[in-house]
């Protein structure tokens, strides 16, 4: 069987929706794209039309999310509390621990056909990083990788002082991703004390706004990010993407 070099994603800005309503779309899109690709895997490469994917971008209201691999008690409140915080609490199939999401917080979801790209996990994971260092790094913050814990940082070199701006976690099936990033650009940090974010209990999270000082563009991060998505990955943007690409 040939390899599919077909890199064309269909990129939808999604806005503030419900979780669980883009866990549901995000859901289909990602059995949508194993259905055709085992539907076409045998037809000669001229006949397939098969799109490599989508990037879904977006916020959520207040949620806590629990991955597979996670623990139940890193998430500090309890039912009445989430009420109290007007948060709703999900344990869902990604890897990873507990995180946020939340207004103001960056979502994205990639659903690649990484057998378009490369079938390594763990690459795919870095250039999700490296698109994130390079769309920070362009405002001005340097931020970086701490080896053996995935996401980017700030201060990534010093143990004490490291704080987490981007979370990630990604579940694949038949090299097909879903799930995909958190960027803080300026949310409530004050949610992430109801957790131990990502089971990590001795390193803070910051984000862009905190960083800077100062308010920031959410539209202005999400063009930045798409490019350097983009360009890493050397994908074909669709041209029915519903959002702005300059």
């Amino acid at each position: 069987m040939h390899k599919n070099t077909n890199k064309s994603v269909l990129i939808e800005d999604l806005g503030l929706v419900d979780y669980q309503q883009t866990w549901d779309y995000q859901t289909e899109l990602f059995n949508s794209v194993i259905e055709k690709k085992l539907a076409l895997r045998d037809l000669p490469e001229r006949d397939q039309h098969a799109p490599a994917g989508y990037l879904l971008l977006c916020e959520h209201p207040h949620v806590y999310t629990l991955g597979k691999s996670g623990k139940r008690e890193n998430l500090l409140i309890n039912e009445s509390q989430l009420q109290d915080v007007n948060a709703t609490y999900h344990e869902i199939n990604r890897g990873g621990d507990i995180t946020y999401h939340g207004p103001g917080q960056l979502v994205g979801y990639p659903i690649f056909d990484l057998d378009s790209y490369f079938t390594d996990i763990h690459k795919y994971l870095r250039l999700l990083e490296e698109a994130i260092i390079r769309t920070l790094a362009e405002l001005g913050i340097s931020a970086g990788r701490i080896d053996g814990l995935t996401g980017v940082w700030i201060e990534f070199e010093n143990p004490i002082k490291a704080r987490k701006i981007c979370a990630m976690g990604v579940k694949a099936s038949r090299w097909v991703t879903m799930h995909g990033f958190a960027l803080n650009v300026q949310p409530d940090l004050n949610y992430f004390k109801n957790i131990i974010p990502c089971g990590i209990d001795d390193k803070a999270v910051t984000s862009i706004a905190e960083e800077l000082g100062r308010p920031v563009s959410m539209e202005k991060i999400k063009k930045i990010l798409i490019n350097h998505i983009v360009d890493l990955f050397e994908i074909t943007v669709d041209q029915s993407s519903k959002i702005k690409i300059v």
